[in-house]
């Protein structure tokens, strides 16, 4: 296994979290809860960039900024709606989750 960091990201519903993900190309992996009516910890992926997404309350602070680096910014960027930017180190746009946890996402390609 390969060494990697995992954002953990605060979310009030894990359900409809991982529904808006998905719409970012992420797939859930599993999730967790000790008991039935407990906050949900769950894992996206998409290929090989993984995110956390908890409802536990000291997990991770809201607001909270990722970049992710993708190679289909257009296709990405046309799911919601949104223009990448032309910066100095490549295209990119800033989305913010239901939870208003903040995405910036950037391509050096396309």
């Amino acid at each position: 296994m390969d060494e990697e960091v995992i954002p953990i990201l605060r979310v009030e519903d894990a359900a409809a979290a991982i529904e808006w993900y998905a719409r970012l190309g992420f797939i859930q992996q599993w999730e967790h809860r000790f008991e039935p009516g407990f906050p949900v910890f769950a894992e996206v992926a998409r290929g090989h960039v993984r995110l956390f997404l908890s409802e536990h309350e000291g997990d991770a602070r809201p607001d909270t900024l990722v970049y992710l680096r993708v190679t289909d910014i257009g296709a990405v960027a046309a799911e919601f709606g949104a223009r990448p930017e032309e910066a100095p180190w490549g295209r990119e746009f800033e989305l913010r989750d239901p939870d208003g946890n903040r995405l910036r996402i950037g391509s050096t390609g396309e």
